[in-house]
C-alpha cells in the first residue's frame, strides 16, 4: 500500500466523489417526486393511470439497472434519441428509483387508517384536499423507513453508471487501475469515498426514523 500513489489519485477521485453525490441527489429527488406520485394515483385508483402505474412499478422494479442503461444508451440512438451519458444515467436512476420509492410510499399510505379517509369524504373533502391534508403527512411519516433503505440503496447503484463512462467514483477507480495497475491503493480509496457518503447518511436516516417513529407513535 503507496500512501504517495494514492494521494496523487486524490484529484481525481475527488472529481468522481463530486459527480456521484450530485448525480445521487438529483436521481433520488426525482425519484422521490415520481414514487410519490405514482403512489397517489395507485392509492385514490386514478382510472386507466392506475394500470400504466402498476405496469411501470413492475417494469422497473424487475430488470436491472445496467440493463435500463444500456437501453437508454444504446438503444434509443437508433430511433434517433441521443442523450449524453449523464442524462442517460440520471433517467435510469429515477425510473428505477420512482418505483422503489412507489413501494415504500404505498406501504405507508395502505397504514393509514380507512377511518380518516371516510371522515374527510364525509365531510365534503376532495381527492386532492385528502392527498394533502390526511394521506400525505401521515402516509410520509410511516414510509420514512423504507424511503431511507431506498436512498442508500440508489446512492449505491451510481457504481453501475461505470459501464457508460460516467466519471463517478467507480469509473474513476476502473479506469485508474487500468492506466497504472495500483488496485490496492485505488480499491482503498474507493472503499472510503463510499464511506463517507454513505455512512454519514445512514447514521442521519436512522436518525430521522427515529424521531418520526417517536412524534408518531410515542416512544
Amino acid at each position: 500500500m503507496s500512501w504517495a500513489i494514492i494521494q496523487q489519485s486524490l484529484p481525481q477521485f475527488v472529481k468522481g466523489f463530486q459527480v456521484t453525490v450530485w448525480m445521487s441527489f438529483v436521481g433520488i429527488i426525482g425519484a422521490m417526486v415520481v414514487g410519490l406520485c405514482c403512489s397517489l394515483i395507485q392509492y385514490f385508483h386514478v382510472p386507466v393511470i392506475d394500470k400504466i402505474v402498476s405496469a411501470y412499478v413492475e417494469l422497473a422494479r424487475n430488470t436491472p439497472l445496467l440493463i435500463q442503461l444500456f437501453f437508454l444508451y444504446y438503444a434509443f440512438p437508433v430511433i434517433g434519441l441521443k442523450m449524453s451519458a449523464i442524462t442517460c444515467g440520471l433517467i435510469g436512476l429515477v425510473f428505477l428509483g420512482g418505483a422503489y420509492m412507489a413501494e415504500g410510499f404505498t406501504g405507508g399510505f395502505d397504514g393509514i387508517s380507512k377511518n380518516q379517509i371516510e371522515s374527510g369524504e364525509a365531510i365534503g373533502m376532495s381527492k386532492w384536499q385528502l392527498a394533502r391534508y390526511v394521506v400525505f403527512p401521515q402516509g410520509f411519516a410511516l414510509s420514512v423507513p423504507a424511503i431511507a433503505a431506498n436512498i442508500i440503496f440508489l446512492i449505491k447503484e451510481t457504481s453501475i453508471f461505470s459501464v457508460i463512462a460516467i466519471p463517478e467514483l467507480t469509473n474513476t477507480a476502473l479506469d485508474l487501475i487500468g492506466l497504472y495497475y495500483h488496485s490496492n491503493e485505488y480499491l482503498f480509496v474507493l472503499v472510503i469515498a463510499y464511506a463517507i457518503i454513505l455512512i454519514p447518511l445512514s447514521l442521519l436516516l436512522t436518525w430521522l426514523e427515529r424521531r418520526v417513529r417517536y412524534g408518531t407513535f410515542g416512544d
